[in-house]
This record gives C-alpha cells, structure tokens and sequence, in this order.
C-alpha cells in the first residue's frame, strides 16, 4: 500500500467515524410546541431552544433524535 493509498484510507476511516457518532441520537430532546404544529421547536439537554423550526437541508420538521451543531452558541436542529 502506497504513503497516498494509506492516507485516503485513514480519511475514509475517519469520515466514517464521524458520520456514524453524528447519527447516534441524543439524549434529552423533546419538541416544544408553537404557533405552527407542524414545525415545533427542539428544546435541547442544555435548556436551549433550536433557532429553526424547519430543517436548513430539506425544509421537514426537526427531529429530536438528532444532536444539534451550535453556531455561536446556538442551536441549530436537523431533520
């Protein structure tokens, strides 16, 4: 196996890893009704609100069972 070959092969390990630890769901969540049933909010383990209450990639309602990413400190949810 190449040095290259090598390399790519801890990348694909690594992104795998990530992906799959992305995927596990999160403890804690549970939508927060709104003005809008079809959209609620996320209200997280550390007591914050998701900022959206639609998904930034398909536009569906937020799912619970995943872990936020915090931009500035702030929730952001997923579908």
């Amino acid at each position: 196996m190449t040095p290259r070959n090598r390399a790519m092969a801890w990348v694909a390990l690594v992104v795998g890893l990530t992906a799959v630890a992305a995927a596990r769901p999160a403890n804690a969540q549970q939508l927060v009704q709104t003005k809008d049933p079809e959209h609620p909010l996320v209200l997280y383990a550390d007591s914050l609100l998701s900022l959206n209450d639609r998904c930034i990639v398909r536009g569906g309602a937020l799912n619970p069972g995943y872990k936020p990413v915090y931009v500035n400190g702030k929730p952001i949810g997923f579908c």
